[in-house]
This record gives C-alpha cells, sequence and structure tokens, in this order.
C-alpha cells in the first residue's frame, strides 16, 4: 500500500510540475504578446504625431508663417 501511496504521490507532483511549466510558458506569451502591442501603439503614435507636424509645417508654409 505504502509502495502505492508513494507512486501516487509521484505522479501528482509530476502533473503539478507539468501544469506550473504550462502556466509559466503562458504567462511568457501572455508578457510578450503585450510587450509587442505596446510597441505597436507607441509606433503608431509616433507616426501620428511626425505627421501632424507635417501638417503644420505645410499649413505654415502654405500661409508665409515659416519665413
Amino acid at each position: 500500500m505504502a509502495d502505492n501511496t508513494q507512486k501516487m504521490s509521484y505522479q501528482a507532483g509530476e502533473v503539478k510540475g507539468q501544469a506550473q511549466e504550462k502556466a509559466s510558458n503562458l504567462m511568457d506569451r501572455a508578457d510578450n504578446a503585450a510587450q509587442s502591442a505596446k510597441e505597436s501603439v507607441q509606433e503608431a503614435g509616433q507616426q501620428v504625431r511626425e505627421k501632424a507636424q507635417g501638417a503644420v509645417e505645410g499649413v505654415k508654409n502654405a500661409t508665409g508663417m515659416n519665413k
């Protein structure tokens, strides 16, 4: 009986370890996805700023305010 209990305990430990590893992998993937999304948003924001600045410069040039 003790042998059976030890075997079940070992298997439970194995399952727990595998579950922890899978959870860790999922957290890593979620972290990577969040970082990628953050970088994409920052890049999009930079592009919007650059386009807005170009529009301001275009207006200044068109109205003669840039001289």
